[in-house]
């Protein structure tokens, strides 16, 4: 039943394919007949006179010296007018192409299935033997290509599908015949799909189709997967991919074709870090630099022929120059080789002889600017491979770096997608990085692996970071806003960490009050060093906000959290006294913080950052005094608590007083009202504090000194306002006269 409705079906399609066939060639005859009739319709000879050519002007009325200088002018003018055109985006072509002929490539991708699974069947149903089935396959594949051969003038692209999808059917065939039916041996299993292989480029170059020949590329690079037997004999294939990337080469430079190369590396690099994973020999050093060679041919082949380079032949040229470098250096480093910087070197000298004829022929375009960058990111990496860096965060970050660069001085998109891909797995790579230090104990101090990788990254970040602040190229949308200010907040942070690791990592045997103080005090310190440089670093308003806002909560957390620990262990003899000082420099950032970057930053414009830098200002003095008079007057911990509880019902009323009272009298004269409500809820506050809690837990003594020394200060402290407000006010009044007798004199 099955059989009978396959013939229907098949019967079916050809009366529909007969049908189209019909019409199709109907209306070629139609439009032949159309062409005909308007090549044979007179022009009339006043529109061919109409606008006479310049060299015809000129013949008839010689022009004058001044005229001649006029129309050289208007030339010019017009050739200015002329836009350059945009080189398109090399993936376009290839989007067109499966858009226009996808119903093609479907079709004879079911057609070779349909195939297939008909010789199936024939096999399941024993109709037909092993070299009989062979031999069908063969006989169809070369079907399916003369079918093409004769279509290929009329429906070209359709034709080189077809002819894709025979070479495909001849591959299978060799495969399936070699492996599952064992009618010939390796060694004419390979010498045939190299036939193959052959037929198939020559026939490419025969029909000038690009799409054949990667359809040869692909089943030339996987015949070897198909004949394989599992025994490697990486000697005999790399020459076979070496003949086979000749041929690429030849046939990219006769038709100009870069989907070729790419193709031809693709396959090439994959085979290469397969065979460098699985048996790592010297041998393969040979086979890289050969590939090298011929892709770097192939990337400058228009830049020879027009002194160009387009965005498939920089990107690469980059990629060649770092996967054949990741490749050699893990040879060198699995063998135990030395130097391995020299293939970074090699390499710097070949693109540095490429920049000297850039810079002798004083040409400062897009290739001077490549091979600048190449040559950079070649030394950089070959100076990282020098300290033992870890080789893929060290490449990736220098190659992130390269494609920005390139990036900005071309302007071509695809440089930007590649870096924005790569940036994150730099991140990734270093995030691994830094997991030595938990795994290793006796790194020097800053002369380690971890840490010079993380400045090689640190270098690049830098690079990155101006690149994206200072250099703009106009089709660059705003859209990439988003993306930057993420990447700079990511390099920002990816700085902070590697510090504060190694900071960590050789403190470690310190108790973790210590630990954790450093920790802080090296945070603020960051923060504020961004700070203090964040014109130069472009850093936007919103992220200087922020960062205030952060400078503010940790060094209140230090003080109120990180310090209030360390005390009870410089008590206990488990830190020196001379420790607990250190944290006296986060005073510096907070001071310089509170009145040099506060007042010129839009932070202070917002009436609620008065409140917030005056309540860190509060707690942080509090605790700061509290601290000291604890350790002053405490011996271990028991006496701790009582100089603690002494200090929060005696001494803190007053300088909270102190402080309220200060910022009632700067309140005044700055005339900044926030200061003025600051200090005043403070006062209230205190006094809620003083009357409600501590007047009950005093002695006579403590509760007499208290109220006198706070009514003395409250006070002093309402006799100064009143004298400010008369200053003030005298102040007003004067300039109030001085501008009616102004106006009266004027009168």
């Amino acid at each position: 039943m099955s059989e009978f409705v396959a013939v229907i079906l098949l019967i079916i399609i050809f009366i529909i394919f007969n049908n189209l066939n019909t019409k199709i060639r109907k209306l070629e005859k139609e439009i032949s007949d159309l062409n005909y009739k308007i090549s044979k319709t007179p022009v009339p000879s006043e529109v061919i006179h109409k606008n006479p050519s310049i060299e015809e002007t000129i013949i008839q009325e010689p022009l004058q010296p001044h005229q001649i200088i006029i129309e050289d002018i208007k030339r010019t003018e017009r050739e200015e007018q002329i836009p350059t055109p945009v080189q398109k985006d090399w993936l376009t072509p290839v989007f067109d192409f499966l858009k226009q002929n996808a119903l093609t490539i479907i079709g004879i991708f079911t057609l070779v299935l349909g195939i297939g699974y008909f010789v199936k069947y024939a096999i399941d149903k024993n109709w037909i033997g092993e070299t009989t089935r062979a031999a069908i396959g063969f006989c169809i594949g070369a079907g399916i290509i003369v079918t093409g051969h004769f279509l290929r003038k009329n429906y070209t692209a359709f034709a080189s599908i077809i002819t894709g999808g025979g070479i495909a059917v001849l591959y299978f065939t060799a495969t399936i015949a070699f492996r599952e039916y064992h009618l010939f041996t390796q060694n004419t299993a390979f010498f045939i799909t190299a036939l193959i292989t052959a037929a198939s480029i020559l026939l490419s170059y025969y029909y000038k189709s690009e799409v054949l020949i990667i359809f040869s590329l692909i089943g030339g690079f996987a015949a070897p997967l198909m004949i394989s037997t599992g025994q490697s004999n990486y000697l005999f294939l790399f020459i076979y991919i070496t003949l086979l990337n000749t041929g690429m080469l030849t046939a990219s430079f006769l038709q100009h074709w870069k989907s070729v190369g790419w193709t031809a590396y693709l396959f090439t690099t994959a085979y290469l870090f397969y065979w460098t994973n699985e048996s790592t020999e010297l041998l393969s050093i040979t086979f890289y630099l050969i590939s090298y060679a011929i892709f770097y041919i192939f990337a400058l082949h228009d830049y020879f022929r027009k002194n160009t380079l387009s965005t498939s032949d920089i990107l690469i040229l980059a990629l060649a120059n770092f996967s054949s470098i990741l490749g050699l250096l893990y040879i060198f480093d699995t063998l135990g080789y030395e130097p391995p910087i020299i293939f970074p070197l090699i390499f710097a000298t070949v693109n540095s002889i490429l920049l000297l004829r850039e810079y002798g022929r004083k040409n400062f375009g897009v290739p001077y600017s490549v091979f600048a960058g190449l040559v950079t990111s070649l030394v950089t990496t070959a100076i990282a491979i020098q300290f033992k860096t870890h080789l893929i965060t060290s490449i990736w970050a220098i190659e992130a770096t390269l494609l920005l660069f390139i990036w900005k001085r071309t302007g071509h998109h695809i440089f930007k997608v590649f870096f924005y891909i790569l940036f994150p797995m730099v991140m990734i790579a270093q995030i691994v990085t830094w997991t030595e230090y938990m795994e290793t104990n006796n790194f020097n101090i800053i002369l380690n692996p971890p840490f010079i990788t993380s400045s090689f990254t640190i270098a690049s970040i830098i690079a990155n970071l101006y690149l994206l602040r200072n250099t703009k190229h106009e089709s660059e949308e705003k859209s990439n806003n988003f993306f930057e200010d993420l990447i700079t907040v990511a390099s920002y942070g990816v700085i902070y960490i590697t510090f504060l690791l190694e900071i960590t990592y050789h403190i470690s045997d310190m108790p973790w009050e210590a630990i954790t103080s450093i920790g802080l005090l090296f945070t603020i310190y960051y923060i504020f060093i961004l700070l203090l440089f964040r014109k130069p670093l472009n850093i936007k308003t919103d992220i200087q906000t922020a960062l205030i806002y952060l400078l503010f909560i940790l060094a209140t957390l230090n003080l109120s959290g990180s310090v209030s620990s360390i005390v009870p262990a410089v008590l206990t003899k488990r830190l020196h006294l001379s420790f607990y000082w250190l944290h006296l420099l986060q005073w510096i950032p907070f001071i310089y913080t509170c009145f040099r970057i506060f007042p010129s930053s839009e932070f202070h414009k917002r009436q609620i950052s008065y409140w917030i830098m005056s309540l860190a200002l509060i707690i942080c003095i509090s605790y700061e005094l509290h601290h000291s008079y604890v350790l002053m007057v405490s011996n271990d911990i028991p006496h701790s608590y009582e100089a603690s509880e002494h200090f929060n019902i005696l001494y803190l009323p007053i300088i909270w007083t102190i402080l309220a009272s200060i910022f009632i009298y700067t309140g005044l004269r700055k005339d900044i009202q926030e200061y003025n409500k600051i200090g005043f809820a403070l006062i209230g506050l205190m006094a809620l504090k003083l009357y409600a809690y501590d007047v009950w837990q005093m002695d006579n003594v403590s509760r007499i000194s208290a109220f006198i020394a706070l009514g003395i200060i409250l006070l002093l402290s309402s006799f100064a306002f009143q004298r400010l407000k008369n200053i003030i006010r005298n102040m007003v009044d004067k300039k109030d006269n001085d501008e009616e007798s102004t106006d009266q004199q004027s009168g």
